[in-house]
């Protein structure tokens, strides 16, 4: 008994299995026509499923590596301006400390009265020191502190702040910083609602780093 498949030849007028039908009957429309409903539902599928991917990243991009803020006010000039849009990184202080001369965006602290979710200044003491002021300028620990980032001219405020309900982080009286704690300013002394009224704010408000300000694109640079 053979167990060899049997072989048929061109010649014999019967079509080979492994060759097309010569009158063109080949059941495969897509080898002939266009894209079967088939092809067009993956296509659908597939984009739907890089829309959401793009979309997922999206979200954990700003939920936990990078975040864009909006300023509403002057307390930031002239680092920031009203309009500008800055990038915050959300992740810097979880490779390294909070510096003196960081910009921080932070949650709204509880004794802030202003209805903004969030707030932006600029680390000025850390946990432990004392801060203080007189003739215009900041003092840590008693020294006098270089402030690079001030437009010339007298900058602090040693007076008490327009409707000032805490006055007990006011200066020019030495405001000691907890631990753990940040003593914030806005670089626009004489129009900033800042740690001199809502006290020192805890590590744990601080939603990052300011690193840019990539609108409007005049306005562009590093923070």
């Amino acid at each position: 008994m053979s167990y060899y498949p049997p072989v048929y030849s061109s010649e014999s007028g019967s079509p080979s299995p492994f060759e097309a039908d010569p009158n063109g009957s080949d059941d495969d429309e897509g080898l002939t026509g266009g894209p079967s409903k088939g092809g067009s539902y993956r296509w659908v599928i597939e984009w739907v499923i890089i829309l959401m991917a793009v979309l997922l990243c999206t979200v954990l991009l700003r939920s936990y590596v990078v975040q864009s803020f909006y300023i509403p006010s002057p307390s930031m000039v002239p680092t920031l301006d009203v309009g500008d849009r800055i990038m915050v990184n959300k992740l810097s202080y979880d490779f390294h400390s909070v510096n003196r001369g960081d910009v921080v965006v932070f949650k709204r602290p509880p004794l802030e009265l202003q209805n903004f979710p969030d707030l932006v200044k600029r680390v000025i003491g850390l946990p432990g020191e004392q801060v203080s002021s007189k003739d215009g300028h900041i003092y840590i620990n008693g020294k006098i502190l270089d402030e690079p980032w001030l437009a010339p001219g007298p900058n602090s405020f040693t007076g008490p702040l327009p409707g000032d309900q805490h006055p007990q982080f006011n200066m020019p009286g030495p405001v000691t910083v907890p631990a753990g704690m940040y003593f914030v300013m806005g670089d626009n002394r004489t129009n900033s609602e800042d740690s001199r009224y809502f006290g020192p704010i805890s590590k744990t408000l601080i939603v990052g780093r300011a690193v840019a300000v990539v609108w409007p694109l005049a306005h562009a640079k590093g923070v």
